[in-house]
């Protein structure tokens, strides 16, 4: 009967950092200048907003962040995943609350994982303009020869 009792618990717990974490995540992106269009993939259904915006992902996705303006430079950030000291202690507190099972729904669903950087910060750099041409160099005339004689 306690072993019953225990699996029922177990289950229903789900993993720790699932419970207090949440499987999701809410990630920030501003730009310099401000009105870039941010392109996000790695999401269920990419997206694009304008910054400064934000969007939910889920903490196991694997994201990238594209940002373009007119007359800048695009920029395309990757976020990398991370785990820390919140995340770490709610993926430990399976051993309390989960057991396996919690280990095994925490890192399915990445609950203990954090998106990095978060907020995404990024300053556009200006297109670089083109070198002006330069106009074709004038030949002078050869210089004439001194008249024999003179």
């Amino acid at each position: 009967m306690r072993v019953l009792w225990c699996l029922a618990l177990c289950a229903m717990v789900g993993g720790c950092a699932s419970v207090t974490r949440g499987t999701t995540e809410t990630i920030s992106i501003s730009s310099t200048p401000s009105g870039a269009e941010a392109t996000v993939s790695g999401l269920e259904a990419p997206m694009t907003c304008t910054t400064p915006c934000a969007f939910v992902a889920k903490r196991n996705a694997d994201i990238s962040v594209s940002i373009a303006k007119e007359g800048y430079e695009t920029q395309i950030v990757p976020l990398t995943k991370d785990i820390p000291a919140a995340g770490a202690a709610g993926f430990a507190g399976n051993i309390l609350a989960g057991g396996l099972i919690g280990m095994g729904v925490d890192a399915a669903t990445g609950a203990a994982t954090d998106h990095k950087p978060n907020p995404v910060i990024v300053t556009l750099q200006p297109h670089r303009a083109a070198a002006p041409a330069r106009p074709a160099r004038q030949r002078r005339p050869p210089a004439a020869a001194p008249e024999a004689g003179t």
